[in-house]
């Protein structure tokens, strides 16, 4: 589910990271890196990550300074990109945009008033995942070695995938609810903040309310997805009720007298979606940590000042003992 209704039903409790170590994480990379990119630009003077030619890679601070959290607890990252864009998204995917371009009006506004807070907080929300930022985001994980997958589609679906499927995958990791109606058995949340993360699991979930998958997809459809916007009137626990009343989606429609465009391809793209099995990751990682200050901090002129602790924390990292993994 796009949004966090689906909390109010999920099964969620903090793990902490000492129970992770030696363990593999398929991470959500647009939702990892955005909450990076955002905080970064909220409370980071921007000439610390504007080039000499005005290009903005607040990007490279935000993955300097959260990947030591993978690295320090030995906790191994694979970053999923998003691929192609699921068709029946695009109606979310254009309100997102007119949203951000009035929040840019906005901004404008702010700075002719000179009203700095103002600044610092619609600039945050404004912010986008440009192609400048896509390709030194890819390039700076290569040169710290961590592994990297293209999805067929969402990139969520595929972390979900993978740690259902990929014996060296324990978990997929992302903030959105997504993963569980993706089925991913167990999801890590708020790995961008601090303390210790969340663990979501998709059999608790559904032991604790007697659903099936299917069904708890069904739930989250009549509340709503970034694929459909729901039926008017049900929130996640008048939704849970209705199918365990009526058993499923179309028969709780029936019920209600309600009629759903697409709602068995809305279904299918959360019980079977877009995946790849085409990927080659290596997990014995071999970060070259002089190539990517020279990547951040010469290539791109980012502040030293920003990313040096950063880059401490991963060299410091290297030389625990029992993290067999990064060396």
């Amino acid at each position: 589910m796009g949004n966090a209704d689906l909390r109010q039903l999920a099964a969620i409790e903090d793990v902490p990271f000492e129970d992770l170590e030696g363990r593999v994480v398929a991470v959500d990379a647009h939702n990892w890196l955005y909450k990076y990119l955002t905080t970064t630009v909220k409370w980071t003077r921007d000439g610390v990550y504007t080039t000499s030619e005005g290009e903005e890679v607040a990007n490279l601070v935000g993955i300097v300074q959260g990947l030591p959290k993978f690295f320090e607890h030995d906790l191994v990252p694979i970053f999923v990109w998003d691929g192609a864009v699921t068709e029946l998204k695009a109606d979310e995917i254009e309100e997102r945009r007119a949203a951000r371009e009035k929040r840019e009006e906005q901004l404008e506004a702010a700075k002719e008033a000179g009203d700095r807070v103002e600044v610092a907080r619609l600039d945050s929300q404004t912010q986008r995942l440009t192609e400048t930022i896509h390709e030194t985001s890819r390039e700076l994980l290569d040169a710290l070695d961590v592994p990297q997958v293209e999805a067929a589609a969402e990139g969520e679906a595929q972390c979900a995938w993978m740690a259902a499927e990929d014996d060296d995958v324990d978990y997929a990791g992302s903030d959105d609810y997504d993963c569980l109606l993706f089925g991913a058995p167990r999801t890590l949340r708020q790995l961008t903040s601090k303390g210790d993360p969340e663990l979501m699991d998709l059999a608790a979930t559904l032991d604790e309310h007697g659903l099936t998958r299917e069904q708890l997809v069904d739930v989250a459809i009549l509340c709503g997805t970034d694929f459909n916007e729901g039926v008017s009137g049900f929130g996640p626990k008048t939704a849970l009720k209705a199918v365990r009343e009526h058993g499923d989606l179309h028969a709780v429609l029936d019920a209600e007298g309600r009629e759903m465009a697409n709602a068995d391809r809305i279904r299918d793209l959360f019980l079977d979606p877009p995946v790849t099995e085409e990927y080659d990751v290596d997990l014995d990682l071999d970060p070259d940590l002089d190539a990517a200050r020279e990547y951040v901090l010469d290539e791109w002129e980012v502040d030293a000042g920003e990313v040096e602790r950063g880059f401490a924390r991963i060299e410091e990292s290297l030389v625990q003992t029992g993290l067999d993994r990064w060396t």
